[in-house]
């Protein structure tokens, strides 16, 4: 290597010189990126668990709503009954909301 050094040109180092830095900064750049893109994936990791959580309470408090309007409706004299579906509908809707903001 040495030999090669002696021979070539100082427009031959000059170049050689400034590709070696450009191949070090694709390098630190290459990296870099690498950093990021392990630390979205943890953050993604963290929000499908976050997601998975809220999924699971959401269940749990659907089943409480049903529940408690299985309940309401079986006590429910035939006067409330058209409140008490407006009311179940209306949770219902809200619970569908949820859902789509845990889809975006």
């Amino acid at each position: 290597m040495f030999i090669i050094w002696l021979f070539m040109t100082e427009d031959h180092k000059q170049l050689l010189a400034v590709f070696e830095t450009k191949v070090r900064y694709l390098m630190a750049l290459c990296d870099e990126q690498k950093q990021k893109i392990n630390e979205l994936t943890m953050l993604l990791a963290e929000k499908d668990q976050e997601i998975a959580r809220q999924l699971e309470d959401m269940k749990v408090l659907k089943a409480k709503c049903d529940n408690m309007l299985t309940a309401r409706v079986v006590s429910v004299n035939p006067g409330e009954l058209k409140s008490a579906k407006m009311r179940l509908s209306k949770l219902v809707r809200e619970v569908d909301k949820c859902i789509a903001l845990l889809n975006e």
